[in-house]
């Protein structure tokens, strides 16, 4: 007797794991699929174009971790600028959040790598070995010349397209103008070459492989997605309620059988659906938000002379209450989506004023653990530090030093400071108190404030930068 694989996932021998059924997507034209080739070369051009843009003479966008500066536009952000990148990613989750409870999984349907890399290797094996039909049945075929030369021209365009996308993402992190020479000497660069190798392998896997599979089980979207929508949400939807009872039926038929209804089961939706799910069985996990179903049905409805939006974005309170479109986009601004706009129009408003605001000089005192405080001539006491300065614009800046404290308090050191772009300086700092001015204070700790002033302040070129400081009077 043979045993079905469901059986066999039974037997206390049998398989934990189901095996992959291959998917492969029919291709299909409407207005959401032209939208996302839209979003696909939105995507792509900032992605491969974006490193060659040159912008004061060096990379627009530059994330230069082996120098730890990060370069955005006419912005240089330094390692304690990174409570920027926190502010952002938390942003960016609001951002989803918002944009979910609003019209669901959006970004996965348009905009995810994962997609649009997905769409990319397809358009390529489309090309190779044909459409859907054609890709099944030289899959079913031996081996021959013929679909060895197909094979091998699909397989040499993803090999083509994840290593550009390899070099083009290391390109973000080290200067891309000077990636292709250093990569001909791989002795030289074998880092380098890890990383383009790296994610070219990703990117030939996932998007030329793996697929629906890492929509379906690695992406832990679609397992919190639930909890961020609700009824009102907009989301690919079958109208059961006009598609019921399915069934085949002619063209030509001037009337509609007894008892179907508009659907004709002719499974184009789940043909054309990229993670092979049937959205008449209703919302699923695996459903990305592609549309790619509705504008296949909406073209087996025109040509059955039957109504658009048999599938459709709708809500479910809008399918089961029978509601218009106007009613139905009324409850899009609902309590939650108003507290998540809210809250990501406040965050990013704040964001942008700080990143606007932000001082391009940042200064570190920090003071000598290994002599605290010592007497010098005449019983003066001294207390040594070191200062470190951060200059952020993209020039060479000269800096004045000066302190304010206790009376009497001097810096017994350089005063002035010159910093290169984009770099940092650090000094030794000496402060020096005079002894008739220290010896009231013996034993204490007394405060001070160091100030590093851009020379030519008068002139706008910004504020001083103050740091506090611990003077030690000893006994």
């Amino acid at each position: 007797m043979s045993t079905t694989p469901s059986a066999a996932n039974a037997h206390p021998g049998g398989s934990l794991y189901e095996s992959r059924i291959k998917i492969y997507p029919r291709s299909v034209t409407g207005v959401f699929a032209r939208w996302r080739w839209v979003m696909v070369w939105v995507t792509q051009l900032f992605f491969y174009g974006m490193p060659w843009l040159q912008w004061n003479g060096r990379q627009a966008l530059l994330f230069d971790l082996e120098q730890r500066r990060f370069y955005v536009l006419g912005l240089v952000l330094q390692p304690q600028d990174f409570i920027y990148l926190a502010a952002l990613l938390v942003i960016s989750a609001l951002a989803l959040f918002f944009f979910t409870a609003i019209a669901g999984r959006l970004w996965c349907g348009y905009s995810c790598p994962q997609t649009v890399y997905t769409e990319m290797f397809l358009w390529i094996e489309r090309k190779t070995e044909g459409d859907r039909s054609a890709r099944m049945r030289l899959d079913a075929q031996p081996w021959s010349l013929h679909k060895l030369s197909r094979k091998g021209a699909k397989q040499a365009g993803w090999i083509g397209l994840a290593l550009l996308t390899g070099f083009t993402f290391v390109g973000f992190f080290h200067p891309i103008r000077e990636l292709a020479p250093a990569l001909l000497y791989p002795a030289q660069a074998p880092w380098l070459w890890f990383w383009v190798l790296f994610y070219a392998a990703a990117t030939y896997g996932n998007a030329g492989y793996l697929r629906e599979q890492m929509c379906k089980y690695m992406c832990p979207y679609a397992r919190f997605q639930s909890a961020l929508i609700d009824m009102d949400s907009l989301v690919i939807a079958y109208d059961s309620a006009r598609g019921e009872s399915r069934g085949p039926r002619s063209r030509k038929a001037e009337e509609r059988p007894a008892g179907l209804g508009d659907c004709v089961d002719c499974t184009l939706c789940v043909q054309v659906c990229p993670t092979g799910i049937d959205i008449r069985n209703g919302l699923q996990n695996e459903c990305i938000a592609c549309a790619a179903c509705i504008d296949v049905c909406d073209d087996v409805m025109d040509k059955m002379g039957y109504p658009q939006g048999l599938i459709r974005y709708t809500t479910g309170n809008a399918v089961a209450r029978g509601w218009s479109a106007r009613q139905m986009l009324r409850r899009v601004w609902r309590p939650r989506v108003l507290i998540y706009g809210t809250l990501l129009a406040g965050l990013t408003g704040a964001w942008l004023w700080s990143l606007a605001h932000r001082s391009d000089v940042a200064a570190v005192l920090i003071k000598d653990r290994g002599a605290l405080a010592r007497m010098v001539d005449r019983g003066a006491i001294e207390n040594t530090y070191r200062l470190q300065v951060t200059n952020s614009q993209e020039r060479v800046r000269r800096f004045r030093l000066a302190v304010e404290g206790a009376p009497g308090l001097r810096i017994d050191s350089a005063t002035t400071l010159s910093v290169e772009a984009a770099a940092s300086a650090s000094v030794p700092l000496r402060l020096v108190l005079p002894a008739e001015a220290a010896q009231p204070h013996a034993g204490q700790t007394l405060h001070a404030t160091v100030s590093v002033i851009p020379e030519g302040a008068d002139d706008g070129d910004g504020p001083p930068v103050r740091v506090d400081a611990a003077f030690i009077v000893p006994r």
